[in-house]
């Protein structure tokens, strides 16, 4: 019996990175905030007849065999997909995989990738279904595969959906959905793919060592960081839209100051565009360095926004804000 599952990408809207662990611990009130939006992640399991393991990834065009799962390691050609299969004892399936978003987008597609991975192995296999029990083989099996500390906030709107704040707290992670309306906001946001691929496991390792080491500068970037996601969680509820934007811009003008590599001058001239039609914010999902960037400006300007950039050479992506999480079924 084949078996479908589906799991949301987000937009992280400010507190990025800060989530990290441990570096949450070491910001008191520390927070993120994103909205889970509808470019899906997808995963199917397909029984077969021959006793054998298939791992199809249709974005990569890349395929793996087994004859069993415990032949599965991270040396495999899909080494996610393989450690997932491994971990949750797959056998006598195919599992394929696709996304929706662009690769290294910045949107947490891979996150996404693994919620609706876990869901479906976890249904087919009899396993825990349980949310946290997802979550915390999502996040390990990640780590294991890009072999660097990932951030907390990726795989809640995966699961959940919707627009939340991720309190990141000595007792545990929690997350809090937030009471906004999802079109007011779809109003003033305009996404776009930059066309150029980013990697966050790369700027999250450097500017982590960095804070381990002690480093004062990026201490400080992550206190402000928190501080402009605290002040634009209250801005969102109360439905301030003036605030959230000014809180967009000192969160990326913070954000810049934590790696070289974390804008570009495409990047840069894509912004400057955005804001000449009319937008009063900008940031890069994400780590930076490429991918996808958003643009906030009062409705009335949108259409003028997404010009502006799709002239620049940005790829303009249709989105929705999400309200549903993880499917399977």
């Amino acid at each position: 019996m084949r078996l479908d599952s589906s799991a949301p990408t987000r937009i992280d809207l400010a507190g990025g990175t800060i989530d990290i662990w441990p570096l949450y611990l070491f910001h008191w009130d520390a927070m993120t905030l994103n909205a889970a939006i509808n470019l899906r992640a997808h995963a199917t399991i397909e029984p077969r007849m021959d006793g054998r393991v298939e791992l199809v990834s249709l974005d990569t065009d890349r395929r793996s065999h087994a004859a069993h799962w415990s032949e599965l390691t991270a040396d495999n050609a899909l080494p996610l997909l393989a450690l997932l299969a491994r971990h949750y004892r797959l056998e006598n399936a195919t599992l394929t995989t696709r996304g929706e978003s662009p690769a290294g987008a910045g949107i947490a597609g891979s996150s996404a990738l693994t919620i609706a991975t876990c869901g479906a192995l976890a249904r087919y296999t009899a396993a825990s279904e349980a949310a946290e029990d997802l979550l915390q083989v999502a996040m390990n099996v990640e780590c294991q595969t890009i072999k660097v500390p990932t951030g907390v906030q990726d795989y809640r709107p995966a699961l959940y959906g919707g627009i939340a704040a991720i309190e990141l707290r000595v007792d545990g992670i929690k997350r809090v959905g937030l009471q906004v309306d999802p079109h007011e906001l779809e109003r003033r946001i305009v996404l776009a793919y930059t066309g150029a691929p980013r990697n966050s496991g790369t700027n999250n390792w450097e500017i982590t060592k960095k804070h381990i080491d002690g480093d004062r500068e990026i201490f400080e970037c992550f206190e402000r960081i928190r501080d402009a996601a605290s002040r634009m969680r209250a801005a969102l509820v109360a439905g301030d839209w003036d605030e959230v934007g000014r809180q967009i811009v000192d969160e990326w003008t913070t954000r810049k100051r934590l790696a070289p590599g974390v804008t570009t001058p495409a990047i840069e001239s894509l912004i400057a565009r955005a804001m000449r039609a009319g937008a009063t914010a900008a940031k890069v999902c994400g780590a930076g360095g490429g991918g996808c960037l958003f643009c906030f400006g009062p409705p009335a300007s949108r259409d003028a926004i997404a010009t502006s950039l799709a002239t620049g050479g940005a790829r303009l992506l249709d989105y929705r804000i999400e309200t549903e999480g993880l499917r399977v079924g």
